[in-house]
């Protein structure tokens, strides 16, 4: 008798996820090594993995999710579908007081039901467990080589999404041939680490922060600067890493002296809305100010980057910044303004493999703790939302959550 029924949700957001939080693999080992749970999978005619193999796996395809206990998703649920009183994993971008999703919050709080947010899950060290920072990061620096070549007809490169996996992009890396441009990129977690995997691929050297900023080189150069190189104290003490994560107000940018180097910008590093941002609009007017094309992996509206105006789609994915007048035109309208990459889905660009690493993690390291015993309290620490109210660690949502009548 199965004590734990388990479902994979339809994704429902627009522009369109395609990615899997379960892969029919692993869905059916998880099957055979948990004799007590069930596992079925909602009719999608959009995902990477279809419903015929799912019901080659052994997993039931159904319309509705209704006599499921968990329910795992990927990007945020339509309001109008939540299930009352069900047990919910997806990325829920709420843990940041996010404006639009305060709706999505309020109604899950109404109905009561529990939400285990997968960008919550860490483990003992607080390190995140889960997360498709990797190809988020490889997605997003192929898309800036991919800009930079199109922008002053160096080459073309296949669209991301057009390739049909990862190593298929990788044979579009022979096409690459670059001038001695210099790319700058912020972070150093998984998302660093792809996007670094990404320019090594392509034969671009890493060189050191000096020889970024003072040297001149034949040859394509990257480096990558983390927030003690980009940020300093407004009193002149010493960058201390935790006190910069405690306080950001007592900090400001020092950003500028890579853009007066640099002709790209990958950003994948995490900011505090409370952090001063890297640059500002009036920066982006100096004749010193060298950046044109801004792949923003973050995605952060309004936030680090005053070129990053808006998000935008995997079909649609460049548009142009123009600092002078403060406003997006067309992709490459003027070689003149920034070209801003700013899809808040990267690795949808890449389904299939971005799906079996989420998936790999999800089934090995954290449904096992949600089917048998939470003993190191992975899942009670993301979990936000529970029988109509918020968890300890969550209470500071109350303002955002708000009046329910």
């Amino acid at each position: 008798m199965y004590s734990i029924k388990i479902g994979i949700l339809k994704e429902g957001k627009i522009p369109i996820d395609n990615r899997v939080p379960l892969t029919p693999s692993d869905a059916q080992l998880l099957k055979i090594k948990y004799p007590e749970i069930d596992i079925c999978c909602q009719a999608s005619q959009i995902r990477c993995f279809n419903d015929e193999e799912y019901e080659n796996a052994g997993i039931e395809i159904v319309d509705d999710l209704s006599s499921c206990d968990l329910i795992l998703g990927i990007k945020e649920v339509s309001v109008k579908d939540l299930i009352p009183q069900k047990t919910y994993m997806f990325f829920s971008h709420t843990i940041k007081e996010q404006p639009y999703n305060r709706k999505l919050i309020q109604e899950i709080v109404k109905k009561r039901i529990t939400l285990i947010d997968y960008e919550c899950l860490t483990n003992q060290i607080g390190q995140r467990i889960l997360a498709f920072g990797r190809f988020a990061g490889i997605v997003g620096a192929y898309n800036s080589i991919l800009i930079i070549g199109k922008k002053f007809n160096y080459f073309n490169l296949k669209l991301a999404h057009k390739c049909f996996d990862y190593s298929d992009m990788q044979k579009e890396y022979l096409k690459v041939k670059l001038p001695p441009v210099k790319i700058v990129l912020t972070g150093r977690g998984k998302v660093g680490k792809g996007v670094i995997e990404v320019l090594e691929g392509m034969s671009i050297r890493r060189v050191d922060h000096q020889e970024f900023i003072y040297k001149e080189f034949n040859y394509p150069v990257y480096i990558r600067i983390i927030h003690q190189d980009y940020n300093e104290r407004i009193d002149g003490l010493k960058f201390e890493k935790e006190d910069f994560y405690s306080n950001p107000t007592k900090y400001r940018s020092k950003f500028l002296k890579y853009a007066h180097s640099a002709d790209i910008l990958i950003a994948g590093a995490f900011w505090d809305p409370k952090a001063p941002p890297l640059f500002q609009r009036k920066d982006i007017l100096d004749d010193e100010f060298k950046i044109k094309v801004v792949a923003d992996i973050t995605c952060d509206i309004n936030g680090s980057i005053p070129s990053t105006k808006r998000s935008s789609s995997i079909d649609d994915p460049v548009y142009d910044y123009n600092a002078n007048d403060d406003k997006v035109y067309p992709p490459f309208t003027n070689e003149h303004y920034i070209t801003v990459m700013a899809v808040d889905n990267l690795p949808s660009e890449l389904p299939v493999d971005a799906s079996k690493y989420f998936s790999n993690i999800l089934s090995t390291e954290v449904l096992p703790n949600y089917i048998k015993i939470d003993r190191q309290g992975i899942i009670s620490g993301a979990t936000i939302t529970k029988n109509g109210e918020l968890t300890a660690n969550f209470k500071y949502l109350r303002d955002y959550v708000g009046s329910l009548e």
